[in-house]
Order: structure tokens, then sequence, then C-alpha cells
């Protein structure tokens, strides 16, 4: 997002573009709250509808990138984690994020999936939820404690994992890896709707799409 700020800055002159980040479904209900915003961008469709859904929204959710998970481990991997089998090995420490957080869903829609595939235990996805040890409010605090080595593994959003150099990446199989789908929604108490839906138009175009490219997001469709 800050490649995202200063390009659409650099391309429209007298535009400010003011970021604040934190879990999707945090800056949901901060919206439903009253918290000033012109657009919401979000890891996931289902809060941009929701704010839809309760007449918060100018139109309805526009799917701007998609994206998938991935497992990360400190890079020097002290627990040796090489598979996703691993993740409900006895003892090892998994750091998660809290229920409301959008990747907790898609989490655990593919642990689910994993414990399903030839060569996995029985109760996978029950010995993988008892080694989690922490849940944190976003992925971003969630990929900090496994950099500290606070935890021994995460999943995330593939992103996530190529942002970090601290950290290395164990593959989830494509067949039981879910596509993230992530959405904006311009607000409809926004005093910039005109400039708010530029932004998201813009985000869509080619500029916007090839910084989300290069920093691994897959488009939209």
């Amino acid at each position: 997002m800050k490649q995202v700020e200063s390009a659409y800055e650099i391309a429209h002159p007298g535009i400010a573009v003011v970021v604040s980040t934190d879990s999707s479904a945090a800056l949901a209900t901060q919206i439903e709250e009253g918290a000033p915003a012109d657009i919401f961008l979000s890891a996931d469709t289902v809060n941009p509808k929701r704010l839809a859904d309760a007449g918060l929204t100018s139109g309805e959710p526009t799917p701007f990138a998609r994206n998938r998970l991935a497992i990360i481990v400190p890079v020097a991997n002290p627990a040796g984690i090489t598979s996703p089998a691993d993740l409900a090995r006895p003892g090892t420490k998994i750091i998660a994020a809290g229920d409301q957080v959008p990747i907790t869903s898609y989490a655990t829609k593919a642990i689910r999936a994993l414990g399903a595939l030839p060569g996995y235990p029985a109760g996978f996805a029950e010995a993988y939820a008892a080694n989690v040890v922490s849940r944190e409010d976003n992925v971003g605090a969630v990929a900090a404690k496994v950099e500290l080595r606070e935890g021994d593994a995460a999943i995330v959003y593939a992103t996530d994992a190529l942002a970090s150099g601290a950290l290395a990446t164990i593959a989830i199989p494509d067949v039981v890896n879910p596509v993230a789908t992530y959405a904006g929604v311009v607000i409809g108490t926004s005093e910039h709707r005109e400039e708010a839906t530029a932004f998201l138009a813009w985000l869509l175009g080619p500029a916007g799409r090839a910084i989300l490219a290069a920093a691994g997001f897959l488009q939209p469709t």
C-alpha cells in the first residue's frame, strides 16, 4: 500500500492518500462505529458485503486482487518443519489470528482440506488446533511473532511470506490452497466519493495491478 500511495499521488497531483491498516474485520467495525473513511480495501469479500448490506457503502464491493496461502517458518527453521503435515506434530507452536480475521477462515479451510489428503493422520485438524499457542489481531502480527521465533510456524497470505527476509516458506498444495479474494468499496458517508471511486478504478487498472502483481498478488479474475 505504501507503493500504491506513492504512485497514485504522483499520478494525481493534489490528491493525498492516507492509509490506515489493520485486520479487515477490525477496520469494518471501525467504519460501522463511525470512523471516517473514504474507501475500504479488505482481504476478503465478506466484510465489504457486510458494510454494503448495512447500507454504509456507495455501490457494491469490487474484487481487486486475489491471494493464496503459505506456511511460514523462521529462516533457521528450528522446529524442522518441512511439510504441512508437521503442523500437527506434538509440540509444534503455531501462531494464528483471531476468529474474526479473514486469514483464519481461509486457514481453517486449508487445514480441513489437508486433513482429507492421503497420508495425513486422522484428527489432523484437531491436532493442528491444539498446537495453536496464540491468536493475533492481524496477519502482520502473526508474521512478526514467527520472525521473532515466538512460534514455529503460521499460515499467512503468500504475499506476506514474500515480503519478509526473515521467513522461509513451505508450500501448501494447490489442490487444497484456497484463493483469497480481496474486495474494495467506497464508503457512503465519504466526503470524497468521486475521488474514492477514481482511486478504486485506478487500482483495478494497469498501474494498480502492476504494483499488486509485483507484491505477489493475483489478478481478481
